[in-house]
């Protein structure tokens, strides 16, 4: 998932995006504990993707504070 592709979504979108990739770290942290799954590398890439979300949420949230004053 690019930062570019998330600028351009909605701020719902990307609130329902966020929950999505929440989620999808909870199952993946439960299968890795569980050891029914290994990919390790998945958790990290759900875990960069969380933080691509709320770095553009962030951004968004702020210029548009900045528009209001």
């Amino acid at each position: 998932m690019k930062a570019a592709d998330l600028r351009n979504m909605p701020l719902d979108e990307l609130s329902s995006k966020l929950i999505e990739l929440k989620e999808e770290n909870m199952r993946i942290r439960c299968n890795t504990v569980l050891q029914t799954d290994r990919d390790v590398h998945q958790m990290k890439k759900t875990r960069r993707d969380i933080a691509r979300v709320k770095t553009v949420i962030h951004e968004k949230n702020r210029a548009a504070q900045t528009e209001n004053t």
